[in-house]
């Protein structure tokens, strides 16, 4: 703020401005080095810098049963129709996910991007309550495709079966 308050004298053209344009910089330059290095010294001389401690968090394996919660596998065979879905389109329950695909022996975190291929196999995650809800989806769109729900599947199997 100094060095533009120190340019209205130099773009009014009052004599002697940039003297004091230049003393202004000189100074602001000096005194932010100078804060710059010696104030945590001071701080810590003063004793009023407190170190920044590391925050503990707690890491669990699996708190599924705090969370009510189950954890399912699944894999893609071939000739399921799964092959080539979308993750948003198996239009799984609200607080059931899909949280971990292995493909080719590599596993990685799936997006709304992700499409399943046959040979997937994927980490499922719900809510105890909503379990049966997922597995009905899941069977349905793996014998009817993405439009399951449209061409009347519910992911019961048939009578006959």
């Amino acid at each position: 703020m100094p060095i533009v308050l120190a340019t209205f004298p130099v773009t009014a053209g009052v004599p002697g401005a940039a003297r004091i344009f230049d003393t202004v910089f000189v100074l602001v330059v000096v005194f932010t080095l100078v804060q710059g290095w010696s104030l945590p010294w001071v701080a810590r001389r003063l004793r009023i810098g407190a170190p920044i401690a590391p925050r503990e968090i707690q890491v669990e394996a699996a708190p599924l049963e705090e969370l009510d919660a189950e954890l399912m596998q699944m894999r893609v065979p071939e000739g399921s129709r799964l092959h080539g879905v979308y993750l948003p389109e198996l239009r799984l329950p609200e607080d059931a996910a899909v949280v971990l695909i292995v493909r080719g022996g590599r596993a990685f975190v799936p997006d709304e991007t992700t499409r399943l291929m046959h040979g997937d196999q994927a980490l499922l995650v719900s809510a105890r309550a909503s379990r049966p809800e997922a597995e009905r989806r899941l069977r349905a769109v793996s014998r009817a495709g993405r439009l399951a729900m449209w061409r009347g599947e519910d992911g019961r199997p048939d009578q006959t079966d």
